[in-house]
């Protein structure tokens, strides 16, 4: 994986902590806002894992 992309997902994880932890400062810990933490984990981080992380695995396997 290349230096420009280890930075880029690094700056993409370190923004959406910063926002999950806005949303739980501003309406609490509720089942609410950590469904939305999780599913917003779930849609921005499964595609690009499957795109950098899974071609590197099926790789390996042959």
């Amino acid at each position: 994986m290349k230096l420009f992309r280890i930075i880029g997902l690094a700056v993409l994880v370190l923004v959406w902590i910063w926002l999950c932890r806005i949303v739980i400062v501003a309406g609490g810990v509720t089942l609410r806002s950590l469904f939305l933490v999780v599913a917003s984990g779930i849609i921005i981080f499964v595609p690009l894992w499957r795109k950098y992380f899974g071609r590197e695995m099926k790789d390996k396997k042959r």
